[in-house]
């Protein structure tokens, strides 16, 4: 049995969620909760919050959540908001803020 939760339009880019994803990976839920507030990285709130929900759903299927790991992870790139910046002489240069859709699944330790 799995539990499952996801956010998506995380004003993030999926490299830098990526990065974080990859020291939860695989990890039991509370060591990567422990990781995850101990780790200077923009992206750690919003998976904080997500894996708290993914915790959440497991309950509520009831799962043993002492033996809860982080069985899969991944982030999708979700819409680019693009903007415009004002530059010298009347040009513009485009900015890109990247969005992300992110993915958590946990199953029950054998």
């Amino acid at each position: 049995m799995e539990a499952t939760a996801k956010a998506t339009y995380v004003r993030i880019a999926p490299r830098k969620v990526q990065v974080v994803l990859d020291l939860i990976r695989n990890k039991p839920c509370d060591e990567a909760m422990a990781i995850l507030k101990y780790t200077p990285k923009a992206a750690c709130e919003p998976l904080g919050k997500l894996l708290k929900s993914a915790m959440a759903n497991a309950e509520m299927k009831d799962m043993d959540t002492s033996r809860l790991y982080v069985a899969s992870c991944h982030a999708d790139q979700g819409p680019t908001l693009k903007r415009i910046r004002a530059r010298a002489q009347g040009r513009a240069h485009r900015i890109n803020k990247k969005t992300s859709h992110i993915y958590i699944v946990l199953k029950e330790a054998e």
